[in-house]
């Protein structure tokens, strides 16, 4: 059976079936061929998967960033990071990866960092001289600080998928979120300097303290969230509806920049994506308990144990395999099949399974900038108006320097480690 539902999700692929359909009909084959279940199982499951309490998070962080995005409160993000690094040369290609930062801290979408920043700031890199695809690429790649900067949608996905707690992996996401940030900007900072880039970037920014007067209620929302999850006064899951609330107040009655009228387009947009989510988890839960029903996962961590005979072996092979997977699967499907597959062999080898969580979301972020099914990279051509083509040769850089800090979270737990430890231990 399990062969067959291989084979068939793969040819649904090669057809341009979408992913969740393309699972769900792979696992309705899979019945069908084995003949020993029903259809009504696959209803079981689809019920199963998504019967967890921790799920809920996910809709509402969809729901805060869509309210801070028409609130205007990533607008006002953008300001106060302009007014931090814009005044030096290539400052305002800094700004993007910066407000992409703070903006992750409350969205945990990279779709929804793409659009909410890039709508400002790619424009705005246009008219100061970055070419329209380096600009589009710099935001697609930044962007994907929204799954790795906690709150992280597909951090709860794997949580949930792993019994492993939430608020450990988004605790353990600060580190790699701070290094891939710094490591963003030291390179855009490099290329403006070296191509003569960004020499105007400074005209117009507000002042340090005018644009935080202006956007600290903004800036005020990331600290509560974070600082209320890792201060015990409210879980990751209930943290997700204290920051729906508090866009909505302040986009409703302090910004007044979001009518009751405008509450409806939101609401939709959030609904869709929830949707589209949701079906994804829905039918990879099936995947999941079907392919588990065969022994394929206990033989397949046998396997992975006699082809790695250490650590660095297995890192190094799962790395390459989920880069490969995350350029053809979306994220959260290849999380919720994979990640039960996967944390057994690598706690075999003694990793631990925050670290592990946190280095397979940074992995599979990639395939968010990477072609051929790279959401980030159709978000920001949808915002720049080019072709996929033209952000292909200057995406490649930034893709590099995600690997190459993807390699020292790898092999240096403690860049994931410090702060879980620090905060749990």
């Amino acid at each position: 059976m399990s062969q067959i539902m291989l084979v068939s999700m793969l040819l649904f692929f090669v057809l341009t079936v979408p992913v969740a359909i393309a699972v769900g009909l792979a696992n309705m084959v899979g019945v069908a061929w084995d003949g020993r279940m029903t259809f009504l199982v696959i209803a079981q499951q689809l019920y199963a998967a998504l019967d967890k309490y921790p799920l809920v998070a996910v809709p509402f962080f969809i729901l805060a960033g869509n309210l801070m995005e028409a609130g205007g409160m990533s607008n006002r993000m953008v300001e106060f990071a302009k007014s931090l690094v814009g005044g030096v040369q290539g400052g305002l290609a800094c700004s993007c990866v910066l407000t992409c930062m703070i903006f992750a801290a409350v969205a945990g979408s990279s779709v929804a960092t793409t659009f909410a920043v890039g709508a400002i700031l790619i424009p705005a890199m246009v008219r100061h001289g970055y070419p329209a695809p380096f600009a589009a690429s710099l935001q697609a790649s930044a962007a994907e600080l929204g799954v790795i900067v906690p709150p992280s949608i597909p951090m709860i996905l794997f949580a949930v998928s792993t019994d492993t707690s939430v608020g450990e992996l988004f605790v353990a996401g600060l580190g790699p979120g701070l290094l891939i940030g710094c490591a963003l900007m030291l390179y855009v900072w490099l290329y403006a300097r070296r191509h003569g880039l960004g020499l105007q970037d400074g005209h117009g920014r507000l002042g340090v303290w005018t644009a935080f007067r202006q956007s600290w209620l903004a800036l005020l929302m990331p600290v509560i969230i974070l600082g209320g999850i890792y201060g015990g006064v409210f879980t990751p899951t209930e943290a997700s509806a204290v920051a729906v609330v508090y866009a909505l107040v302040v986009g409703l009655f302090v910004y007044r920049s979001v009518s009751w009228r405008d509450l409806s387009k939101v609401l939709h947009r959030s609904v869709v994506s929830t949707a589209v989510i949701m079906f994804i988890i829905a039918n990879a839960g099936v995947f999941g308990f079907l392919l588990n029903r065969t022994g394929i996962p206990a033989a397949f961590g046998a396997w992975l144990g006699d082809v790695f005979s250490s650590p660095v072996l297995f890192l190094l092979g799962v790395n390459a395999a989920l880069f490969v997977v995350g350029m053809f699967i979306e994220t959260s499907a290849s999380i919720v099949v994979l990640a039960p597959l996967l944390l057994p062999v690598a706690i075999q080898f003694g990793i631990d399974p925050a670290h592990f969580g946190v280095l397979m979301v940074v992995n599979l972020a990639l395939g968010m900038v990477t072609p051929p099914f790279g959401v980030n990279l159709f978000a920001a051509c949808s915002v720049a108006g080019i072709s996929l083509e033209k952000l292909v040769r200057p995406l490649i850089p930034f893709v590099l320097v995600v690997v190459a800090c993807l390699m020292l979270i790898s092999y240096v737990p403690e860049v994931s480690l410090w702060a879980r430890d620090l905060v749990y231990r």
